[in-house]
This record gives structure tokens, sequence and C-alpha cells, in this order.
């Protein structure tokens, strides 16, 4: 009789391990983007490009407002991606984008060949391994992903030899306003080297 019972214990035991290891996972998934693991209070200057500042955002998630102009432009939820990008694009090119909404992964528009008009942006659009090399002020686009169903949006910041560096708002986590990927040169074009990227957005020339 008890047997059966040791066997059907053992048998439960990692079934048991499974379901709370699933359940500690939602948990964090949930409640991880909405604690401030930065140590900085969110709206603090981190970083900056040609005098366009970069706030911390505290929270992944967190949102503290919405930056418009006083004209009504939609600049982006505070103190997001995008809101970063629009308003680099707004100080320093005197952009505005002719559709002020949507997440960033919208940013790309993949009816758009590389090297053609994105007119929701009011810029060229380049694909990620299929255009010119990457140049400063570039705004790049990456897809979403498991983790970050929204993508999410950087400018390039510099490039080297073989290197593109982009800055940041709100750039995951630990909220770094700066990374730094491989750049190459492929049959189609350039490449930046990190799997989410999915292009790049740039000012017209006659711009």
């Amino acid at each position: 009789m008890h047997r059966p019972t040791r066997r059907k214990l053992s048998v439960r035991r990692p079934v048991l391990f499974i379901c709370v290891t699933v359940m500690l996972a939602v948990v964090a998934w949930f409640a991880v983007p909405r604690i401030n693991l930065t140590g900085t209070a969110p709206g603090t200057v981190i970083d900056s490009l040609h005098g366009v500042y970069v706030y911390c955002n505290g929270p992944v998630n967190a949102v503290y407002g919405r930056n418009t102009t006083d004209d009504g432009y939609n600049i982006g939820l505070r103190y997001q991606c995008v809101e970063f990008v629009k308003r680099y694009y707004l100080y320093r090119y005197g952009h505005r984008m002719p559709d002020a909404y949507g997440h960033a992964r919208d940013f790309y528009d993949k009816g758009v060949r590389s090297g053609g008009y994105n007119s929701r942006r009011g810029l060229v659009q380049y694909a990620n391994g299929a255009g010119p090399r990457p140049e400063t002020g570039d705004l790049v686009v990456y897809r979403a992903g498991m983790f970050n169903p929204y993508g999410h949006v950087a400018i390039v910041a510099a490039t080297g030899g073989d290197y593109v560096e982009v800055i940041q708002q709100n750039g995951g986590r630990r909220h770094d306003s700066r990374k730094t990927f491989p750049l190459e040169m492929g049959a189609d074009g350039w490449r930046i080297g990190h799997r989410r990227i999915i292009g790049w957005l740039r000012m017209p020339a006659n711009d």
C-alpha cells in the first residue's frame, strides 16, 4: 500500500517544481518591469547627444505623462525610447513626423523597400543588411521580441570601421544609454550585428 504512494509522490515533486518555477517567472515578468533597478530617479539626465538629453525612465514600463510641443505636436510618452528619438529629430533637425503616434516597432514600414521613402515618418528607410553605411543621427528600429512586444528605437551616436554605437532612452532593465554592435558590409549592403534590428531611418538628402 505504501509503495504506490511513494511513486506518486516522486512524480508529483518535479511537476510541483515546474509549476512553481513557471509561477515565479510569470510574477517576475509582470513585476520586474515595474521596479526601478537603476538606483537613479526617473527624469534624471543620464546622457546626451548634440545637446538632446537622455532621461532615466526608472521602471521599464513606467510613463510620466505625454510630452508635447506648445502647438500640440506629440513627441511621446516620457521617458520612453520613442520620446527620445522624436525629440532628437525635432530639436536636431526641426523634423516633425507626419504620423506622430505608434509604438517603436511601427517606425519601420515593412511595405517600403530599402532606400524608399517612409511617408509616415517623413524619412528615408533602409533595411538592415541592404542599406548604406549607418551615419550619426540615423534612427535605428528594433522589432518586437518575446519580452518586449513594443519594439525599440535608438539613435546612431557614432560609427567606426567595424562598429556602430547607439544612444537610447529606456534601454532595458539596466537602462544602459549606449550600446555598441558590430558593423559589416555584406553582399547587399551594410549590416548592424543585432538580430532584432530591422533597419534605420534617415533625413532625406534635400532636407
